[in-house]
């Protein structure tokens, strides 16, 4: 028997084993069975018989175990005869499958296959019910339809259908969906056989716009093909494509928003008739109306103009030329006279950019008219009257002059150049216009052609290199550094070289940095010798010392390291020619006989020059520090060679001027490249005056830091300040010293202590010691907390004693000091332990003298009242440090209580509100150290007993008693409460925002507190009111009473604050805590207040909804006119109409 009658034979239940083995046998590659080929060799009448046996087979089979049951069959692991195993019935089913596959291959025309046909509309069946895993299965009958429809046999609408939605959806949940994308764009023709508005079809209608939110269809160009003919589908369908794109077009990006203008283009390229009507009208059309009507400020904005600046630039084509024109017709001129200057903007720069709106097939005559009206109207908009529109028009008359000389008559671009240089480049009313003058030249430039008449009319802008707008000579110098480039002018003939040299010396970075680009090669020409780059270095010191001074800090940037160490060893070279008439040159040159063949430019004597040259090469060798750390061979190199000469340099240039840029290049060298200099600094240090300014010693401090010497610093500081302690005793015990013994300086070891760790290299230095030397210092300036307290217990100076303001500047760096060495060894928390003991001796020793009085002693009371300001500023210079504390991170939960603490105690004492600004900024530390969401992520109950919670409720108290302590000093000290008030003003906003990001307790309390002060303070003056003329509402937070004034003046600095105080306000009306009509009268002076600030409308509209819901509960019936409550009543809603009506 052959294969052939043994396969027919095998197609039937009876022998169904039989047919899955042949299926297996032709999956399997080592074996020689081809079922394709066994059914290809059929005569047509055992095909027939083959499709007959094979469709009762599959329709046994699936009377047997229907596909709905393969499911749960599996999971329920039924134990079955084979014929109604699932695993049997979808291999039957694959079998059928494959040999209907194969069938619809080898189908040639005039073959009948309604068997056949049978067999697909069975599998068809399967396919809509298989379960999801069965994907091997499903892929191939899905195979099988596609394979149909492509055949274009009978029924091939219904089996395509298919084949395309589950495509369709298959591209939408696979990762790489690019096969599956290209299948869809295989299948395409069947959506022309599904009828749009048919409730059949609505799912693929679905799946069809959500293509349009699918990057993988955006920018696959299967995907994109498959875009572009939707539009082609129905004409019903374009406008809800375009419609989902525009709901879509804010979530693109960029990248995106460039395929999907590259689909619209192709779409109106292909499309005819209505369609390309639709795709005119419905969507190019719509997109040009929305880019003039469009806020710059909207999120749409630019990805409109990016898909209108696709079409224009397609111009020079005549469909599209005619097309712009068509659109353009009925919107855009109108747009251009708008009273909306926004709108005239946008048109603005639409019309320039598809300058010229023209429709190709007119004669030439009515296109010159078209076009020299169009000119006009580009002349008039750069006289619009705003300065938005001036900038476009400006832009656009660039470009249309860039791309369109050689077409526009010469005295049209002599007319508009001369617009845009002689008025619009000095437009006084708006720096916009005058930047835009001179970004939008560089696009003119790019035009060779308008190199001749530019070279004329540029050098009338050289004042514009000091316009008082830094963006207009960022600008301007853009500008120049184009003409540069394209070599359009000498940038020199347009603005000479004294006024970039001005304005390099004194300008922003921004600027100073373009001057620089600008300038280089003509002070720093690389193709040079090394002789000529000092030459030139010299003459640009003497043209300009700071200028000079700003061009080498930039000059690191424009060419290599190694050009850098070349230009410094040329100017010592040069510096070497001036000593070499008090020197023997052979020590100075160091046997170099470089500079023999060509001698150096000589400085003679002038000192000016000669320090301008050192500071440049202190400049120089800053900017290629890193390079020179990366190359030892060089660093060591240009050492040798500075360090040769610096004892000669420090012998021959005593003068200040030259002093300060030696002392900052022996700070870069190791010491024992200068010996002489080096040794001798310390000595320098300890000799300095007590009075020194910091620029006589800095410079020292920063060399012994850089050396690996500031332990020796810290040392001298450290004898400085325990020599000056006051002396226990007679019998001290000293040690034998080497050295003569000098004088105590306290002060000028505050002042070196102060200058290295407010400068970062000398601080890093100093905390590279390690603890030791750093603790010694730590507990040298504790033990001056002596000095405190012999001054806190008298009243009269002791000559022996060190001063209060000394001891005072001790007592922070001790704080200060301990706070880096907390940091330094965060693993422990000794030094936070520190500063509790110090706030514990403040509570102690120092809070009791800022107690009442109770002495009867008039001698007692003297003493207390010299000693209160003493314990003031203690307990506020203590404050301070932990608020640096706080600030940088380094408190924990334990700290915080005791500050905290602190603060309360502090606040009970009698004159404890001298302290109010350090307290206010210790609240908005410890706030802004926690966030409401890591307390919401805790449950309810963790929430209350949490440490944040507790601390945070600490802060909201000592926060109302601060409040508490401003009211009672404004009723006994009026000017005094005033003066408090104020220096607490920047702690009060600082706070306040920390507080307005809570809407939850303890912290949103903040704001019931200042609305509860607020109101009572209103309320107290409206219930004093004796006559009719004192009810007036208002008008600004100076017509407030004191504390509310202060309160007021802040809140409204900030939007964010105002909003949170007007939330409150609407809460306590409507929770009815406002109990009386003057209460009534009181809230609606605050709101009046905040609305002629002109803050948070929607909250003010609010918060006086809530009061009208709440004031007719308090009306007067009084018929007298001038009863008090009745006037406060009708005024109270006189002002809240006026709200309301805003």
């Amino acid at each position: 028997m052959s294969k052939r009658e043994a396969f027919l034979e095998a197609a039937c239940k009876e022998h169904v084993e039989d047919f899955l083995r042949f299926i297996q046998l032709h999956k399997d590659k080592a074996e020689p069975f081809d079922v394709e080929e066994v059914v290809q060799e059929m005569p047509r009448d055992q095909r027939l018989t083959l499709w007959g046996k094979l469709g009762s087979l599959l329709q046994d089979v699936l009377q047997e175990f229907p596909p709905e049951r393969w499911r749960d069959g599996r999971q329920e692991g039924m134990e079955v005869e084979s014929a109604a195993d699932p695993t049997h019935a979808m291999a039957v089913v694959d079998g059928v499958t494959l040999v209907a596959d194969v069938s619809v291959k080898v189908l040639q025309g005039g073959d009948a296959y309604s068997a056949l046909l049978e067999i697909i509309r069975r599998l068809h069946e399967v396919l809509v019910s298989l379960p999801v895993s069965e994907a091997p299965l499903q892929l191939r009958v899905h195979t099988l339809c596609e394979a149909w429809w492509k055949k274009g046999l009978e029924e091939k609408e219904q089996f395509g259908r298919t084949a395309f939605l589950l495509s369709l959806q298959k591209s939408f949940t696979l990762k790489k969906p690019g096969v599956e994308i290209q299948r869809v764009w295989s299948l395409h023709d069947v959506l022309l056989s599904l009828d749009y508005t048919s409730e059949e079809n609505k799912q693929i209608v679905d799946l069809l716009l959500q293509c349009f939110h699918r990057p993988t269809y955006i920018r696959n160009d299967d995907g994109k093909r498959f875009l572009v003919f939707l539009f082609s589908w129905n004409v019903d369908f374009i406008w809800v494509i375009h419609g989902t794109i525009k709901n879509q077009l804010e979530f693109y990006s960029k990248t995106m928003t460039t395929h999907i203008m590259e689909i619209y283009f192709r779409a109106w390229k292909k499309a005819s008739g209505d369609f390309l009507e639709t795709i005119e009208s419905s969507c190019v059309q719509d997109f040009m109306q929305n880019a003039i009507l469009l806020r710059r400020a909207s999120p749409v904005y630019a990805k409109v103009r990016q898909i209108v600046s696709y079409f224009h630039s397609r111009k020079g084509c005549n469909k599209v030329d005619k097309m712009l024109c068509h659109l353009y017709k009925p919107i855009l001129w109108k747009a251009l006279s708008v009273p909306n200057f926004e709108v005239r903007a946008n048109a603005t720069l639409l019309f320039t950019e598809a300058f010229p709106v023209h429709d190709p097939e007119q004669n030439n005559k009515n296109i010159d008219e078209a076009i020299q009206k169009q000119l006009d109207i580009a002349m008039g908009l750069l006289d619009d009257p705003h300065p938005t529109v001036r900038s476009n028009a400006t832009l656009g008359v660039c470009k249309i002059l860039a791309k369109c000389w050689e077409l526009l008559p010469p005295t049209i671009i002599a007319d508009f150049l001369k617009k845009l240089v002689m008025e619009l480049a000095s437009d006084s009313s708006s720096p916009d216009v005058r930047c835009s003058v001179f970004k939008c030249l560089t696009i003119v430039l790019d035009n060779s052609l308008s190199h001749p008449i530019l070279e004329k009319l540029l050098p009338t802008l050289k004042y514009s290199l000091h316009d008082n707008s830094e963006k207009v000579r960022i600008a301007f110098l853009d500008m120049l550094i184009k003409v540069k480039a394209v070599r359009a002018a000498k940038f020199w003939d347009v603005c000479n070289m004294d006024h970039l040299l001005a304005r390099l010396a004194i300008d922003s970075h921004s600027v100073s940095k373009r001057i620089v680009d600008l300038l280089f090669k003509s002070f720093f020409p690389v193709n040079e010798s090394e002789r000529e780059w000092c030459c030139r270095c010299i003459t640009l010191i003497q043209m300009n010392p700071m200028a000079a001074r700003k061009f080498y800090q930039h000059a690191h940037k424009h060419t290599a390291p190694t050009n850098i160490i070349k230009l410094m060893l040329a100017i010592r070279r040069a510096v070497n020619s001036c000593i070499q008439t008090d020197c023997d040159l052979s020590e100075v040159n160091d046997s170099n006989k470089e500079s023999s063949a060509q001698a150096e430019p000589l400085l003679g004597k002038d000192l000016a020059v000669t320090a301008g040259l050192l500071e440049v090469v202190v400049i120089l060798w800053r900017s290629v520090e890193k390079a020179l750390k990366q190359n030892k061979e060089a660093q060591k190199y240009t050492v040798a060679k500075f360090g040769n000469v610096m004892a000669k340099y420090f012998q021959a240039f005593e003068d200040e001027r030259c002093t300060v840029p030696l002392i900052q290049l022996a700070s870069f060298m190791p010491p024992a490249a200068v010996p002489t200099f080096s040794c001798g600094v310390l000595s320098r240090l300890r000799r300095m005056d007590s009075g020194a300014a910091p620029a006589q010693y800095g410079q020292l401090l920063d060399c012994m830091c850089s050396w690996g010497q500031a332990a020796d610093i810290l040392e001298l500081v450290a004898d400085w300040l325990t020599e000056a302690l006051p002396k226990q005793g007679d019998n001290t015990k000293r040690k034998v010293r080497i050295q003569v013994t000098v004088e105590a300086k306290p002060d000028l070891a505050l002042a070196y202590l102060e200058y290295l760790f407010s400068h970062t290299l000398t601080r890093e230095g100093v905390l590279a010691l390690g603890p030791r030397p750093l603790k010694q210092l730590h507990t040298v300036l504790g033990s001056w907390r002596s000095v405190l307290n012999t001054h806190l217990s008298s009243a009269t100076e002791d000559p022996k004693s060190p001063g209060v303001e000394t001891a005072l500047k001790v007592f922070m760096h001790h704080g200060r000091l301990a706070a880096h060495l907390q940091h330094s060894s965060p693993e422990g928390r000794d030094y936070l332990l520190s500063l509790e003991h110090v706030a514990a001796w403040v509570a102690e020793r120092v809070l009791p003298l800022l107690a009442q009085r109770t002495s009867d002693d008039d001698e007692e009371e003297e003493k207390e009242e010299k000693l209160q300001p003493l314990a003031a500023k203690i307990t506020e210079s203590f404050l301070t440090v932990c608020r640096d504390v706080l600030l940088v991170g380094l408190a924990d939960e334990t700290f915080k209580g005791q500050i905290l603490h602190l603060c309360s105690l502090t606040l009970l004492s009698e004159a404890g509100h001298l302290c109010i600004p350090a307290v206010l900024l210790i609240l908005k530390e410890v706030a802004d150290g926690y966030a409401p969401e890591d307390i919401d992520r805790r449950p309810a109950q963790e929430q209350e007993e949490d440490a944040a919670t507790v601390v945070l409720g600490v802060v909201a108290n000592i926060f109302q008693k601060i409040v508490e302590l401003l009211a009672r000093r404004l009723r006994k000290e009026p000017e005094e409460g005033k003066q408090l008030c104020q220096s607490a003003v920047p702690g009060l906003a600082d706070f306040l925002q920390a507080a307005q990001t809570w809407d939850k307790a303890p912290l949103c309390g903040v704001f019931s507190t200042l609305f509860a002060v607020i109101v009572v303070e209103k309320r107290h003056l409206l219930q004093k009111i004796t006559h009719p003329e004192e009810v007036i509402t208002p008008e600004s937070v100076e017509d407030m009473p004191p504390l509310s004034s202060v309160l007021l003046s802040v809140i409204l600095k900030s939007s964010s604050l105002t909003r949170a105080f007007l939330t409150e306000v609407s809460s306590s009306c409507d929770s009815e805590a406002i109990g009386s009509l003057n209460e009534m009268a009181a809230v609606l002076h605050v709101l009046a207040v905040i609305s002629r600030a002109g803050q948070s409308k929607a909250g003010l509209k609010s918060a006086a909804t809530s009061v009208q819901l709440q004031i007719h509960k308090h009306a007067v019936a009084s018929e007298d006119a001038r009863d008090i409550q009745r006037l406060i009543y009708e005024s109270s809603v006189k002002t809240l109409n006026e709200i309301l009506d805003l």
